[in-house]
């Protein structure tokens, strides 16, 4: 075959350090605007953003040359920077060590879009934690923590 083709959608879901609820509304749109840019940046097109006070979800198309650990590492990295450094809340940003992401197949991409974009009605019935168990179980990893 003489082209590589790549299309690996990526769900990925981080936190807040200690899950502490500093994404409030006045910094929602521009974190994640910032965030969308930075993903743009390493060549990874966004699908959508959005979260909680203390996490975020992504769906992104991952750039074939870098790893999901890579990406993840520097939106994270990046975007704690740029809180900090533009005093986007009075408190110390940074975000909690690890994070999940999962692959999308092609066809639950507008499923899972529209999971993301309904994050604060989707809260208001399952708290985070019962959301990341969940996660854990359908992807066979509740027995590794």
């Amino acid at each position: 075959m003489p082209h590589s083709f790549n299309k690996i959608w990526i769900h990925a879901i981080w936190a807040t350090k200690n899950r502490a609820p500093l994404i409030q509304q006045p910094i929602e749109n521009e974190l994640y605007q910032f965030i969308s840019e930075q993903l743009h940046e390493q060549g990874c097109p966004v699908r959508a953003i959005n979260g909680m006070p203390d996490h975020i979800h992504c769906l992104f198309l991952l750039n074939p040359q870098k790893s999901t650990a890579e990406v993840i590492k520097q939106i994270k990295g990046s975007s704690s920077h740029y809180i900090n450094q533009n005093d986007l809340i009075t408190d110390k940003f940074a975000w909690q060590t690890g994070y999940a992401a999962y692959s999308v197949s092609e066809s639950v991409v507008d499923k899972v879009f529209k999971y993301i974009l309904n994050q604060k009605q989707h809260h208001s019935k399952k708290t985070f934690q019962q959301e990341y168990d969940e996660f854990l179980k359908i992807y066979g990893f509740e027995n590794d923590r």
